[in-house]
């Protein structure tokens, strides 16, 4: 199976108007600079232009490197985590944007037994369905990230940890390159004060400041045009499970890209100075080191 090239550099020069080739340019004689870092194609490279670039860059690629539960065995096919994974939750960007141009990736309970829920997998999950999508469409105006709280209950919540919550929040605000324009929250009942306290020591400001949680759809409609959201949760835009299995389909048929993708890794031992451990990113005692790059 041939791998799926994805979105090139070209046509992100055609239809990215910030996109300056010279930029890129300066970007790519500071990569070649970095013999730790894996191979890393030009579009890659102005997925990360619109952030502080080269402390993002490399932290994507640290921290992707020293989170295995979050980023190694990623085989849609092989992998019996992952495919309970795709029965318990479904994770997909929706097929229409906002007005503003924003993606919308949506998260949501389709399998309500606590017992099923797997909160690495769900974030290995999570990973694959952004990455794959920022392959394919590359940059865009802006990213919300809305999880549908439905049927989520106390016992859910017992099954998430600090330490997890800690590793992606981490990874969400210093190394994903997407433009966050909304962190919501939508159906919510009072496990979500549970789940916020969890995750509000390590979330910083900026990304507080994107945090809203809703109760109705009144108050989700003034972020999101609801039309777009799947029928099941008020919109008009189609059956869930339709979308669902359109994204599995999507991974599956892209498990050769997957495979590739767990290769590129940091090799720590060629990094100029000292290695970086997963005590230096995420700290022993809950604190973060945050990555120094000149």
């Amino acid at each position: 199976m041939s791998i799926f090239q994805g979105i090139s550099y070209e046509e992100e020069l055609k239809k990215n108007s910030e996109l300056k080739d010279e930029d890129i340019q300066i970007l790519k004689e500071w990569y070649k600079k970095q013999p730790h870092l894996p191979q890393i194609t030009d579009a890659e490279l102005a997925l990360f232009l619109h952030k502080t670039t080269k402390t993002t860059i490399d932290s994507y690629f640290t921290i992707k490197t020293h989170v295995p539960e979050f980023f190694s065995n990623r085989d849609p096919l092989g992998s019996k985590e992952l495919r309970k994974s795709f029965q318990t939750v479904t994770i997909q960007v929706l097929e229409n944007k906002t007005p503003e141009g924003y993606a919308i990736l949506y998260g949501r309970l389709i399998d309500p037994d606590p017992s099923n829920y797997v909160y690495n997998d769900t974030m290995k999950y999570l990973s694959m369905t952004l990455d794959l999508w920022l392959h394919r469409e590359g940059t865009t105006n802006g990213h919300i990230i809305l999880f549908d709280m439905k049927n989520v209950v106390f016992g859910h919540a017992a099954r998430l940890n600090p330490v997890g919550l800690k590793k992606y929040l981490i990874y969400l605000q210093e190394a994903l390159p997407v433009r966050l324009k909304g962190f919501h929250f939508m159906n919510i009942t009072s496990v979500m004060d549970v789940i916020l306290n969890m995750m509000k020591p390590f979330m910083k400001k900026e990304l507080l400041d994107m945090l809203h949680t809703h109760t109705t759809l009144d108050t989700l409609s003034k972020f999101i045009p609801i039309d777009i959201l799947p029928n099941e949760t008020g919109g008009k835009a189609g059956p869930l499970m339709e979308f669902h299995k359109k994204t599995i389909k999507m991974l599956e048929e892209n498990r050769d890209w997957f495979l590739q993708e767990e290769t590129k890794v940091v090799n720590e031992s060629l990094r100029m100075g000292k290695g970086k451990t997963a005590t230096d990113l995420f700290g022993v005692e809950g604190t973060f080191k945050k990555l120094d790059i000149d």
